[in-house]
């Protein structure tokens, strides 16, 4: 059970107030911008299947004049996701509902929405980082890195993508309840940490977005060649894991002072993953229980809660179309 204690605030049962509540830190939910969504309808299997049909050579030998040529055969490629179930709910009182002057419920509701949000970001994410297509900024291992991000960097891991056939993406998934797409200039996505946002700007060639047009992808800060990067606090390093924070002459951001935080840089292409919600507005289940309602095991209804729930899952679905750079970054002066 998620307990929520209120805290030392008095209730100020006999004067009235006006309170707002302080604003809460929330990162930034960009993930699902990039996935093949793939939603199951409700009463299904909990596993959802991905098919891809892969290209067929190219058919070099010159036809004979009247004679069929044996043909091809399809090959294709299944991925299968299978739905987890996720959820929380917060406890309320009626002693909170009936004397608190504080718009307690609303602020509950706006609490496990923002948590249900950041738990299907952060479930894709742990998915996607473990892709196999993998480039260190230096060294054979996150272990030695200790080097930044470079352009040169950039360039290798989109001619990967490039060699295995990936295309931009040319759409964006529009903010409204339709998802409906909307079309943006050709071009990779590069997923990284707000912390990578001053080597990115440093980059050669680096154009801020407010420089070219919309639409803009949440998230994003501009662009670095072909590639649109978007920050979230979602794509966290690994504290410690690379080698010594002085990394060619420059200090690193490192946790404990001593080896250099490692960050993922996640180069993607169109239908590189895909993301399955069960089917239904935005796919969250929301529940309220208001106190003050008599019910089993709370026969005064002395408690409520709000809470929420969902199914949802992610899968690579194509390893060379995506690709993760490890980097390091220096430490501000």
């Amino acid at each position: 059970m998620a307990s929520i204690t209120y805290g030392d605030i008095s209730p100020a049962v006999a004067a009235s107030a006006s309170v707002e509540m302080l604003k809460r830190g929330q990162p930034l939910l960009v993930i699902q911008q990039f996935g093949q969504a793939k939603p199951l309808g409700k009463n299904q299997t909990n596993t959802q299947k991905f098919r891809r049909y892969e290209r067929l050579s190219a058919a070099t030998v010159p036809l004979s004049e009247g004679v069929t040529p044996s043909g091809s055969s399809p090959t294709k490629t299944d991925y299968t996701a299978t739905l987890a179930q996720y959820g929380d709910f917060l406890e309320n009182t009626d002693v909170i509902q009936d004397l608190h002057t504080d718009p307690v419920l609303q602020e509950f509701s706006a609490m496990i929405g923002e948590q249900a949000a950041l738990t299907v970001e952060t479930v894709a994410f742990g998915i996607i980082k473990a892709g196999t297509t993998l480039y260190y900024a230096n060294g054979t291992a996150r272990t030695d890195v200790n080097t930044p991000l470079t352009r040169d960097l950039q360039r290798k891991a989109i001619r990967g993508l490039k060699r295995q056939l990936a295309r931009p993406f040319t759409k964006k998934i529009a903010s409204t309840p339709n998802f409906g797409a909307e079309s943006v200039r050709p071009s990779f996505i590069g997923l990284t940490h707000p912390d990578l946002q001053p080597t990115i700007e440093d980059m050669e060639g680096f154009k801020d977005m407010a420089d070219y047009a919309g639409p803009y992808y949440e998230g994003e800060i501009g662009a670095v060649g072909d590639v649109r990067y978007i920050l979230s606090t979602i794509f966290e390093s690994w504290a410690d894991g690379g080698g010594t924070k002085a990394g060619s002459g420059t200090t690193m951001v490192s946790t404990s002072a001593t080896s250099a935080d490692v960050y993922p840089v996640l180069y993607l292409a169109p239908d590189a993953f895909g993301v399955v919600p069960l089917k239904g507005k935005n796919a969250i289940t929301p529940s309220v229980l208001n106190p003050n309602v008599p019910r089993g095991g709370d026969p005064l209804g002395q408690r409520g809660s709000v809470g929420w729930k969902t199914y949802f899952t992610a899968v690579i679905l194509n390893q060379a179309w995506m690709a993760r750079v490890e980097c390091a970054v220096p430490e501000l002066s």
